[in-house]
């Protein structure tokens, strides 16, 4: 991670919109910079507007709340855009529905290509971190909202870009 460029990233956000300093998380997708940069073109094209974690890689009290601000990175680690959170829903995995598996835009879009893909990705998770993965672990399920920069924000001037209404 480049600690001075996501520094200034965030400080060009904030001159520009006015939002006041605060806490917010840097990350990236996936467990590898190919992943991380694959689901960041979706969410440049504005395919992708949702994604999902495991409850357990939060500290208590840690898990996103809407509101929250979140500076994504890509797989070199160069700050790419920000977004807001708009929801949180936590659930079983089994429990995860059809449209939030649309909202992530990976594959299909299908709760199929959803959760075959999401078995994959937290199965490699839990056998690098030696614990059981089942249908019912719980998952943090985040909406959000690109915020900055101005070309990939689904809100401009107020009004929601062509991008995030899907045209």
């Amino acid at each position: 991670m480049k600690d001075g460029e996501t520094k200034a990233f965030w400080a060009a956000y904030r001159a520009a919109t006015g939002v006041p300093d605060q806490v917010y998380d840097v990350v990236s997708f996936g467990d590898s910079p190919e992943l991380a940069d694959e689901l960041l073109a979706l969410v440049r094209t504005g395919r992708k507007r949702a994604t999902a974690s495991l409850l357990r890689d939060y500290a208590p009290g840690a898990v996103p709340k809407p509101g929250d601000h979140v500076l994504v990175l890509d797989g070199a680690g160069n700050p790419t855009c920000i977004w807001r959170t708009a929801r949180i829903d936590i659930l079983p995995f089994i429990e995860v529905g059809e449209d939030f598996a649309a909202a992530e835009g990976e594959g299909d879009g299908s709760l199929a290509y959803w959760r075959e893909g999401h078995c994959r990705y937290f199965g490699r998770q839990a056998e690098r971190e030696g614990f059981a993965f089942d249908d019912r672990i719980e998952v943090v399920c985040e909406r959000f909202e690109i915020v900055w920069p101005p070309e990939l924000a689904d809100r401009q001037g107020g009004a929601i870009s062509p991008r995030a209404s899907g045209s």
